[in-house]
């Protein structure tokens, strides 16, 4: 077909028109594409650069070197040690399952700590790294590192963990650490990230517990380069972690541990105090256990072989045991009644064996009486119906706000575990907490430390020192926080007349000195090193007027239970007084028999700073005290031991 030269050129016109609008869309879409490649590729590359360092690049917590805990000397009795350990992250790792039988072939497992690690797995987020193992050899540790391309999210790792090289002496005071818990966690409103940190450990009881914050430490970070499989290439960057304050008690480890020993055998505590600062020298508590099974993780077995035992080792006996203080707690009412003007020093009252009160007898531990007896007797003898007589004169409240003023019915604030209060009764307080009246019975039987007093070896120890001073000393375990000193005002004299507290401790000294005092046999022999001291026997059970008529079964006759609490007291020397002891044996029977000799020992041991000569003790004594001092397993805990692995 011919077409005519005028429609040739219209056509011709549309074409060229169309072309120019095709191109034009076509270059306004390359346009657009340019610039958005230009937003995505200059401006937005901060972003993207950042998100892909994300997907290659990891931080990680470094977990900080807890603070070491030493004695008064610089005897470390909470270490570092190294750790070997193998962390498996979920996420990286995959098939759980088979990532197990992996590392199973590699290094021996503990089902137990298997099971552990996979319910952390399964507990934990997909991306928080658990332990699978832990406390390994060198070897093995070795042989995961070598095979650790064919591992995906498994990690070998150099770590920390708590060491307590001198075992059991320390259990109580210290306490021992573990793994964090979702019981740990739930406490807190917000967690440091600290404790994600597969098993972290935080202190879980005594001076690591309540002292945790200054003990943890802050993280550190380290920067890690991993592939597309989670493994670990290389380490970027690493910033330390702060380490934890360091701690020093006030007490003596060679005299602590002198303490444990001396009791071996015993369900028993005692506490050692500085008279002249309140220091703590030594608190002790039997029989003890192992601290460094529970930051492992302690079997089954050996847990309920602890909690089984009926001398409960478990419990610190020396803070959170109360018990009835028996004739220990007789110089408190003396010196109730004679601040009160209610005695004389010398006046007599006849002890015929008891005293009446309506239809009910009192009775003096001694069946036939004492006889006439005045003060300084009273407490050289401990007759009972002298302090149920000046007890009624007394009355409970000027007896307990004397109490007080000793520092009993009162929690001491220390940095340990469940420290009781005691109880120093009032006519209120029998009301509030037993709906009854209070009755003249119940003083008379204050009088001799029974009925409702309780009081704690601690606090018997403070109300010894605070009678030896005749300041009102407060209790000081903590000597030093990263070397600089805890320093206390000096203690303020008492509010009780000097002279007073004369008559009571000469008292005291005839308690020990005298031929006819109830320790005479624990006397110490060196004259420059003489104690004072006060015998206690506290009842457990009640007595009946029947047994009583046909006479008092002996405590040796007595299941161990049932028999009578034994406490003494003391200070030494008595001209210058340095160390305050008490000494509390559960059913040990005697005050004189059982809780003396270890006291005296004590005592003479804090005083030479290491076993006494014989010479120290009386001439008859002194070939049973060297089979005694033979016997015991004691230790020279010497400055530096027990020092940290850096890693």
């Amino acid at each position: 077909m011919i077409r005519n030269p005028k429609d040739i050129e219209t056509s011709n016109r549309l074409i060229s028109r169309r072309a120019l609008i095709l191109g034009g869309a076509q270059l306004a879409f390359m346009g657009v594409l340019g610039l958005r490649m230009r937003y995505l590729q200059v401006e937005q590359a901060d972003q993207f650069r950042m998100l892909a360092e994300e997907n290659r690049i990891n931080i990680r917590l470094i977990a900080p070197e807890r603070g070491l805990i030493y004695d008064r000397n610089g005897v470390v009795i909470a270490a570092n040690e190294q750790n070997l350990r193998i962390v498996m992250v979920r996420e990286d790792a995959g098939d759980i399952d088979q990532a197990m039988d992996h590392i199973r072939q590699l290094v021996k497992l503990d089902p137990e700590e298997e099971e552990r690690a996979r319910k952390e797995l399964r507990r934990r987020s997909p991306f928080v790294p658990v332990t699978i193992a832990d406390r390994l050899a060198w070897e093995d540790l070795a042989r995961v590192a070598v095979n650790a391309p064919a591992l995906p999210g498994v990690t070998p790792e150099v770590g920390l963990s708590r060491t307590y090289p001198l075992g059991g002496d320390f259990a109580h005071v210290v306490g021992y650490v573990g793994p964090v818990s979702d019981y740990d966690l739930g406490k807190l409103e917000n967690p440091d990230p600290l404790l994600q940190i597969p098993r972290f450990q935080i202190g879980k009881l005594g001076v690591e517990a309540r002292l945790e914050d200054q003990l943890r430490g802050s993280a550190g970070t380290r920067r890690i380069e991993v592939n597309a499989v989670g493994r670990v290439m290389r380490e970027l960057d690493r910033v330390d972690g702060t380490p934890g304050h360091d701690i020093q008690l006030t007490i003596d480890a060679g005299l602590q541990n002198f303490v444990q020993a001396r009791m071996s055998g015993e369900s028993a505590a005692s506490v050692v105090m500085d008279t002249t600062n309140g220091d703590i020298l030594a608190i002790g508590s039997a029989p003890s256990y192992d601290p460094n099974k529970f930051v492992r993780g302690i079997s089954v077995a050996d847990y309920r072989k602890l909690t089984d035992d009926i001398f409960r080792p478990l419990a610190n006996k020396a803070v959170q045991g109360t018990y009835p203080p028996g004739s220990t707690f007789k110089m408190v009412v003396a010196l109730a009644a004679l601040e009160e003007g209610l005695i004389e020093p010398d006046e007599i009252i006849r002890c015929n064996g008891f005293i009446t009160l309506g239809k009910r007898r009192f009775h003096c531990w001694k069946r036939g009486g004492h006889g006439k007896v005045d003060l300084n007797k009273s407490l050289q003898q401990s007759c009972d119906v002298f302090y149920y007589t000046i007890a009624e004169r007394v009355g409970i409240e000027k007896i307990t706000a004397m109490a007080r003023k000793f520092g009993l019915g009162q929690r001491h604030d220390l940095p340990m575990s469940g420290i009781a209060a005691g109880l120093a009764p009032t006519k209120s307080w029998k009301l509030e907490n037993r709906g009854k009246e209070w009755l003249i019975g119940d003083t008379l039987n204050s009088g001799i430390g029974q009925g409702f007093v309780l009081a704690s070896p601690l606090q018997l120890a403070v109300m010894t020192a605070r009678l030896a001073s005749g300041r009102a000393l407060v209790p000081r375990l903590i000597k030093t926080v990263d070397g600089i000193e805890n320093t206390a005002p000096e203690a303020p004299l008492l509010d009780v007349d000097p002279a007073h507290l004369d008559l009571v401790r000469a008292g005291m000294f005839a308690v020990s000195n005298s031929q006819r005092g109830t320790a005479y046999r624990s006397r110490i022999a060196e004259a420059e090193y003489q104690m004072a001291g006060k015998t206690g026997t506290s009842q457990v059970r009640n007595i009946t007027k029947a047994e009583r008529q046909a006479g008092v079964t002996k405590n040796r006759d007595l299941p161990w239970e049932r028999r009578d609490h034994a406490l003494f007291v003391a200070f030494a020397p008595m001209d210058a007084p340095q160390v305050a002891v008490s000494v509390v044996v559960e059913h040990g029977g005697g005050g004189s028999t059982a809780a003396a000799p270890i006291a005296r020992d004590i005592v003479l041991q804090a005083l030479y700073g290491g076993l006494p000569p014989l010479t120290a003790y009386p001439a008859a004594q002194r070939r049973q005290i060297e089979e005694l001092q033979q016997s015991l397993e004691l230790r020279t805990p010497k400055p530096g031991q027990g020092q940290p692995v850096k890693t």
